[in-house]
């Protein structure tokens, strides 16, 4: 089947507002919980949209490691594309999408480095091959090879071996601190139920959007 002709249909039983919890974060953590539930794939997978220098877009999927009423954490090396980006323009949009569920969430906001002790605590729950990966990859730039890459490996492996793997200094959080956030159900014939959270001071506002 072509990209064109492929469809489907959403058949739920839809979104009204007297579904939603006032607060966008519960209603987030419902609808994780949901979403892990039914057995998504990594339901904490999001896709992390950024900007430029030049003012041209960039995404990625990432994985949040926390989302409560202080925003969507993720963690990353510091001297990363995305993280150069995110320090020229500290702003971003993110997308969880549960499509098995016919829903998604999309965030939008201002975005800040966590604390360094959240990162220490973080990294220290990495497994060890992943803490010593953090130390090992120059992330986003080029490399000669895959064996490029297998020997600094090697080389971080040595270097900590019988030791605990310190975070590295260049590798830590950041956290998505949103704005506004929407909530998507599907529904049938593209006629969707769409609600969005937008911040007002220390409090929320939440609005049915056309599909």
């Amino acid at each position: 089947m072509s990209i064109r002709d492929r469809r489907i249909q959403y058949e739920t039983a839809g979104l009204d507002v007297g579904d939603l919890d006032r607060d966008p974060f519960a209603q987030f953590n419902l609808w994780y919980s949901q979403a892990e539930e039914a057995g998504i794939t990594e339901p904490h997978a999001m896709t992390l949209s950024t900007v430029d220098v030049n003012g041209a877009p960039d995404s990625r999927v990432v994985l949040a490691r926390a989302a409560d009423e202080r925003g969507f954490v993720f963690y990353t090396n510091y001297d990363s594309a995305k993280s150069a980006q995110l320090e020229e323009n500290p702003v971003a949009s993110a997308v969880f999408a549960w499509l098995d569920l016919h829903r998604q969430v999309r965030v939008r906001g201002n975005i800040m480095k966590v604390s360094a002790v959240e990162s220490d605590d973080y990294f220290a729950s990495r497994p060890r091959a992943s803490q010593i990966g953090a130390w090992a990859s120059p992330q986003s730039r080029v490399l000669a090879n895959r064996d490029e890459l297998e020997a600094l490996v090697a080389e971080m492996t040595a270097r900590f071996e019988g030791h605990d793997v310190p975070r590295p200094e260049n590798w830590g959080g950041w956290r998505l601190i949103p704005v506004s956030i929407e909530f998507w159900q599907g529904r049938p014939s593209r006629l969707h139920d769409r609600f969005r959270y937008e911040r007002d001071r220390d409090s929320w506002t939440m609005s049915r959007l056309a599909p």
